[in-house]
């Protein structure tokens, strides 16, 4: 992929490219929707991700192609405004605005990316293109930004461009993954750890191509029923509360028949995910993979019931797995609303388990899904400066 990207950005432009930068998508394996909940979440980046190549324009033009479109987005380098057709320019455009907080800017540019992402797969593909086209626009411009900096850099984007009020986990697991390990963060402290996951567990990514447009508003108004329930926590209970990370399930249960029913059930299933991504660490340690599969069916369950952030092909995919043998977990991995299912295994059950899945998702939708075999992998880099 590299190399036709590269190929094509010196056919594009008639000059080849002065910097490169990758950055992987990421697969949420426990902890949903609780990164903006100052909560904990288990990630991993995936070998599935987007190459951003660039060189200094003549003057102060930004020139940004989409290399699978071979479509063109121009904008001035001083003034980096939203535009309305051709959105995906949106995300690299604010990372622009980010920059611009960090240094000077004195030249436009010409870009290219291009990735393997699927998208609308829930597996981040709008931060995988931020984060890359951030490493690579820093370097254009000598700027050493810090990674944890580079991870709001791009949040702020999706916020302020893309009208997405996401958290930060989707740009730090980009940033912060390991080959064959999970990612845990901290979404308070914002530390990030690394936990192995041995040579006998493998994940399936189970894409039912049902897109998933968080801009349509589910996603913010799941997140302001959060806020509204840490609020009413913050108020009713007698520590200190500042986000639904504080609260426990006990006290969920003590409290939710006082609150707005909505908001309550909205409230359970980031207090109860929380909890999970503590036991499943300890699971971890333990090498308890069955352990730790129980709790992503958990995790599923909770967003059918609570968070309503589900839908039928997810649920299809997820019922089956809990039949086949050789599923140790499955779940939704992501915001929801359609995109994937990530299927814990045995890497010897793989093949079986995958040829089973697409049986009994065919049978009920009439069309199969994509599965592949993702492998925990680095995290985003510079990968070529010519400076």
């Amino acid at each position: 992929m590299y190399e036709t990207v590269s190929a094509a950005f010196q056919k594009h432009f008639g000059h080849p490219h002065t910097v490169a930068a990758y950055a992987p998508g990421r697969v949420e394996v426990l902890g949903n929707h609780t990164d903006y909940n100052e909560g904990y979440v288990l990630s991993a980046a995936i070998n599935f991700g987007t190459y951003f190549l660039v060189g200094p324009s003549s003057d102060t033009t930004c020139r940004l192609v989409a290399g699978d479109l071979m479509a063109e987005v121009t904008f001035e380098v001083g003034s980096p405004a939203p535009v309305s057709e051709n959105t995906w320019a949106n995300y690299v455009i604010g990372v622009v605005a980010g920059l611009q907080a960090q240094g000077q800017t004195p030249t436009g540019f010409n870009a290219m990316f291009l990735g393997n992402i699927p998208l609308g797969a829930g597996l981040s593909s709008s931060a995988a293109l931020e984060i890359c086209s951030g490493l690579a626009l820093a370097a254009l411009y000598g700027m050493q930004v810090d990674p944890l900096d580079m991870a709001r850099i791009g949040q702020q984007a999706e916020h302020t461009y893309a009208g997405v009020k996401c958290g930060l986990l989707d740009q730090v697991s980009s940033l912060f993954g390991q080959a064959n390990a999970l990612v845990m963060t901290d979404f308070r402290s914002l530390e990030v750890q690394t936990l192995p996951m041995g040579e006998d567990a493998a994940f399936l990514m189970c894409n039912t191509k049902a897109k998933h447009a968080l801009v349509d508003g589910e996603y913010n108004e799941r997140r302001e029923h959060c806020e509204a329930a840490a609020a009413y926590f913050k108020s009713a209970l007698d520590h200190p509360v500042s986000a639904l990370r504080d609260v426990s399930m006990s006290e969920w249960q003590a409290h939710a028949a006082s609150m707005d029913p909505m908001t309550a059930k909205r409230a359970a299933h980031p207090i109860g995910e929380t909890g999970r991504v503590l036991a499943g660490r300890a699971l971890l340690d333990r090498g308890d993979l069955e352990g730790f599969g129980a709790l992503m069916f958990e995790s599923h369950a909770s967003s059918v019931d609570y968070f309503e952030n589900s839908c039928t092909e997810l649920d299809t995919i997820v019922n089956a797995a809990r039949k086949i043998p050789g599923v140790l977990g499955a779940r939704l991995s992501g915001g929801g609303f359609g995109g994937s299912v990530v299927a814990l295994v045995h890497p010897r059950d793989a093949e079986t388990v995958a040829h089973a899945i697409k049986i009994a998702f065919t049978r009920t939708h009439g069309h199969p899904c994509e599965i592949s075999v993702i492998t925990p992998s680095a995290g985003a880099h510079v990968l070529d400066a010519r400076l």
